[in-house]
């Protein structure tokens, strides 16, 4: 009678001795997090761009910046880690530590392409990384050099039924790449698609008359345009009548619907290493959140890109985004049959 006794005494100061352990083990852990979240930042913040500077994607990132070190009162930085289908940034910030001093912002139709692009990617974007929050890129463009004699999408359909036409593309399985190529198939015209490492060398050799046509954001085409070296022909992304493009043309204008031309939207995502505590992530999304109506230098870049509304997405509308626009550019790419050679 004793002996059970003292076996079930036993048994019970084991038990207790287990809970308690949990107890304090999820006490500790409870009050750590919002403990980071208070603390957070206590050092220097690194925004990784993975677009080269001239591009929509390195102006928000250092718009950002300097409003993310005024609100926190600490430096923030922001280093351009360009190519690799922007799974050179990607990787870097995936691999980083989850504490929210090295943040990624990047054109998130790479991440969605990067899966289905990349043989072996070194990341899953789905699952290295979480979003934190995007800006929209506003109006987006396609445009022929000032010399190419056509004026509308029309007569550029016509002239790639008689010889090539060179079409210079930002990034491999843009939402560009993707309208030409689908465009190329619905109307049997030419096209010869080359690639850059982001809008602003595009630009340059556009300007330069070495490519017949491009496409980008308002911040890497709008000095040509105003110059007159290019020549908008259609809206890619945005609303007609937007006043930085009065009276261009939409796809769906010009006769052209279906996913690869109303389905491909375009947006500068800001993202942490997978593990980021959700208070500094929530945190993060506020700030950019205000940062759209509180920066003068962010609603410059977005004024710049010709964004009316809508000028960023967190939380639950981000999520939906990603859901719905992820999958469009995944499918478009198997399609199309687009590889990287």
């Amino acid at each position: 009678m004793d002996r059970r006794y003292a076996e079930r005494a036993s048994v019970n100061r084991t038990r207790r001795r287990v809970l308690l352990a949990a107890g304090s083990a999820l006490a500790a852990s409870s009050f750590s997090r919002p403990v980071l979240a208070q603390q957070w930042p206590s050092k220097p913040i690194r925004i990784v761009a993975a677009q080269a500077p001239g591009s929509s994607n390195d102006a928000t990132a250092r718009a950002l910046a300097e409003f993310l070190t005024t609100e926190l009162k600490t430096p923030v930085v922001v280093e351009n880690k360009p190519g690799g289908l922007g799974m050179i940034a990607a990787d870097t910030v995936a691999r980083s530590a989850p504490d929210g001093y090295t943040l990624l912002i990047t054109l998130h139709s790479q991440l969605a392409q990067a899966p289905v692009l990349l043989k072996k990617a070194p990341i899953d974007p789905a699952r290295d990384l979480v979003p934190v929050g995007t800006f929209n890129t506003g109006v987006s463009l396609g445009v022929v050099k000032k010399d190419l004699p056509v004026t509308n999408l029309k007569e550029l359909i016509a002239l790639s039924k008689t010889r090539p036409v060179s079409v210079g593309n930002y990034g491999v399985g843009s939402g560009w790449q993707m309208m030409v190529m689908q465009l190329a198939k619905q109307t049997g015209g030419q096209f010869d698609i080359v690639t850059y490492k982001g809008t602003g060398p595009m630009a340059l050799d556009l300007m330069a008359g070495n490519i017949d046509m491009g496409a980008g954001s308002m911040v890497g085409l709008a000095g040509g345009i105003q110059r007159g070296s290019f020549k908008p022909v259609v809206m890619i992304q945005g609303s007609r009548g937007n006043p930085l493009a009065p009276g261009v043309p939409s796809w769906a204008d010009e006769g052209f619907k279906g996913p690869a031309f109303q389905s491909l939207l375009e947006s500068n995502m800001v993202l942490a290493p997978r593990g980021t505590p959700t208070e500094v992530v929530q945190r993060i999304a506020e700030l950019i959140q205000k940062s759209a109506h509180a920066s003068d230098k962010v609603k410059a870049v977005l004024a710049q890109l010709g964004v009316t509304d809508s000028p960023t997405l967190t939380g639950p509308a981000l999520k939906e985004f990603i859901a719905q626009t992820w999958p469009a550019f995944q499918n478009m790419t198997r399609e199309l049959n687009i590889v990287i050679e």
